[in-house]
């Protein structure tokens, strides 16, 4: 192993997923603090920083345990529906993911949520126990980051743009 080791874990067993979430979740992480250094409101720069945390909660909860709680899911969910009432009418159905610089990195932000829920589900199809919080956690995680994006293009004044798919009617 190099003494210039940049992770503990990266020589895992390449079967062995937990050091591909905690990367992911440090990812994420990061993409959320960069979102961060964009918004210009005060009170959504807290409340990311509080969300940033809560994503460095579930690094490690593969490999030790979970530290996140339901009462930080409820507040998770409490943030969200406030922004499903504040863009109500604005979107009835899929946008392009584009906008602002705001709105565009938290639709980033979403997907690797979505991918870091596909990352937990193989890791419990590999024979792994998954607490469901961090199930719910990272679905809601995406379902949050949908509506800031709706909410922060809306804030620039940002029209969203319906996608009809040719695929799925």
């Amino acid at each position: 192993m190099s003494k210039y080791l940049a992770y503990p874990f990266l020589y895992d067993k390449s079967d062995d997923l937990r050091c591909d979430y905690e990367i992911f979740t440090d990812e994420i992480s990061s993409t959320i603090g960069l979102l961060r250094a964009f918004v210009q409101d005060e009170n959504l720069k807290k409340e990311l920083s509080k969300i940033n945390e809560l994503v460095y909660h579930m690094n490690a909860s593969l490999r030790t345990f979970v530290s996140l709680t339901n009462d930080e899911l409820k507040w998770l969910e409490s943030r969200t529906v406030f922004y499903q009432d504040e863009i109500k009418g604005i979107f009835e159905k899929f946008v392009l993911p584009q906008g602002g610089v705001c709105g565009s990195y938290a639709h980033i932000i979403r997907t690797k949520c979505k991918a870091l829920v596909r990352l937990l589900h193989r890791y419990k199809e590999n024979g792994n126990d998954v607490d469901e919080l961090l199930f719910d956690f990272a679905n809601l995680l995406s379902g949050y980051f949908f509506v800031l994006a709706i909410k922060l293009n809306k804030d620039e004044g940002i029209q969203e743009t319906e996608f009809i798919s040719k695929n799925y009617k």
